[in-house]
């Protein structure tokens, strides 16, 4: 794989000290290499190049120019599509087989969504001419301007995706940027990085992307008044410490975190057909936000779909992620696993375990976790309040629709649910009452380039995706003139 840099102001380069840190494969607990262990001499220089380009380039006024550069990514995404997909597998853990979906096949192409919208968004808008509240006749223009620098700090569990995701919607509104992925999937963002500066017309200094090891350096991003916007997926807890740093500037905040979504089977669902969507939760080993982790079953039903759960995930297995079989690789480091653990463990004490619940001893080398599945489980109970976010699944029994409603939001996150029944109507009806930013009916799939994503509650600002998300990375301005 080529070596990883830093790219600020449109240079490859190493940190201004030197330093690195090692990318570990969360598979072999070995190091696959190094990655820039950039500090504030660097951040700095990204952010001064991103305030400069910003301010002094045409780079937000011209769409078209925009919109040729972002399908230049597009083509050369598409140019290191099986380079992109090694460095998920090795420094993420992604099971292979899953590359060929969300984390990396099917969101090459959603590009070409922002480079559309950069050019069609209706930027100004004429209003008709009316007296205002004032009295006065006036015309009146409304305008959409990009808001300017762009702080994007992104997680480990979809890393690609989501620096495709922000730095894409960031630039096709105009903004310039500098991202920040995770420790964990550094090269994930250095790749990106070296794709834009040797593949594309993006001009020096709208995009920057930084690597570090520890905390600081989100830190200064989120701190510096020069930045304008920070967009963060993360944790909710992380979420609200950057939303607390950032009030100091009144820096804008677009917050994706925590999830603990559940997926209610009516009581006339046909649940044989369900078992591989259920045991889905465990896909990537459950490192996923919108994964519908809590299981309400409908009483009346309770056993049977309960053995068919405990089938499903008895016939899951931990393994290797290069593996094309495997859909259940590790988690991403020792500390996620044990905190994983440590709440499996609070699970045994508050409901019955089924299946799992502990490290596998057939992999004895990686990060695993083994699929697991409690059963009988209070909607109160901490493991079906707590985002796990490993793969783990708590199923809750309930009374009637009303009743899984309630349980379904009784939750301080709400980021996404499913529900199934032949009878859509119904469905929709329960959908409509959950407190959630998206719903599944039926194994329908709201996940696309044009479709808004983000949560309710504690889940959540703002949305990623569509034209919501293309929005969050731009100012309102209104101007009136006599007439």
């Amino acid at each position: 794989m080529p070596m990883a840099h830093l790219l600020i102001n449109g240079v490859l380069r190493e940190a201004a000290d030197g330093r690195t840190f090692p990318n570990v494969n969360p598979a072999t607990e070995e190091s696959i290499g190094v990655a820039p262990d950039a500090g504030r001499e660097d951040a700095d220089a990204a952010i001064a190049a991103a305030r400069h380009t910003f301010d002094n380039t045409t780079w937000s006024q011209d769409h078209q120019f925009r919109a040729h550069c972002l399908r230049q990514l597009r083509d050369g995404l598409y140019a290191e599509q099986e380079n992109l997909r090694q460095i998920l597998v090795q420094e993420a853990g992604v099971p292979v087989a899953l590359t060929h979906s969300i984390w990396l096949d099917t969101i090459l192409d959603a590009v070409s969504y922002w480079a559309d919208l950069a050019t069609s968004y209706p930027y100004e808008v004429q209003m008709s001419s009316r007296a205002t509240l004032a009295g006065v006749t006036s015309q009146r223009t409304v305008l959409r301007e990009p808001i300017g620098v762009v702080a994007a700090i992104t997680p480990w569990n979809y890393p690609l995706p989501l620096n495709v995701f922000k730095l894409a919607a960031a630039l096709a509104a105009g903004c310039t940027a500098i991202l920040k992925p995770a420790p964990d999937t550094p090269w994930s963002g250095t790749a990106l990085g070296r794709i834009i500066a040797e593949r594309t017309d993006i001009p020096a200094g709208v995009v920057n992307v930084v690597t570090g090891a520890a905390p600081r350096l989100g830190e200064v991003l989120v701190q510096d008044p020069r930045v304008d916007m920070i967009t963060f997926t993360g944790s909710t807890g992380v979420g609200k410490r950057i939303m607390a740093a950032a009030a100091d500037n009144v820096t804008r905040v677009c917050l994706e975190l925590g999830g603990k979504s559940a997926n209610i089977i009516l009581d006339d669902a046909d649940l044989p057909s369900l078992a591989a969507q259920i045991a889905g939760v465990c896909a990537h080993a459950g490192q996923g936000c919108a994964l519908t982790t809590r299981l309400l079953l409908p009483r009346s039903r309770y056993d049977e779909g309960l053995a068919i759960t405990q089938a499903a995930f008895e016939s899951l297995r931990c393994g290797d992620p290069s593996d094309p079989d495997v859909i259940v690789g590790p988690v991403m480091n020792a500390t996620q696993r044990d905190r994983i653990l440590s709440l499996i463990d609070k699970g045994k004490q508050e409901a019955r375990l089924v299946v799992g619940g502990g490290r596998p001893g057939y992999m004895p080398v990686g990060f695993y976790v083994e699929p697991t599945l409690f059963a009988d489980v209070s909607p109160d109970a901490v493991i079906a309040q707590e985002e796990i976010f490993g793969p783990v699944l708590v199923v809750i029994p309930y009374d009637n629709d009303e009743d899984a409603v309630r349980i379904a939001n009784n939750s301080v996150f709400g980021l996404s649910a499913a529900v199934h029944s032949p009878d859509t109507g119904r469905a929709l009806s329960v959908a409509r009452r959950l407190r959630t930013g998206t719903v599944g009916i039926n194994g329908a799939v709201w996940l696309a380039a044009d479709t808004p994503f983000g949560g309710y509650k504690q889940s959540g600002l703002g949305r990623e995706l569509g034209a919501d998300g293309f929005a969050e990375f731009l100012e309102t301005k209104s101007i009136a003139v006599p007439g």
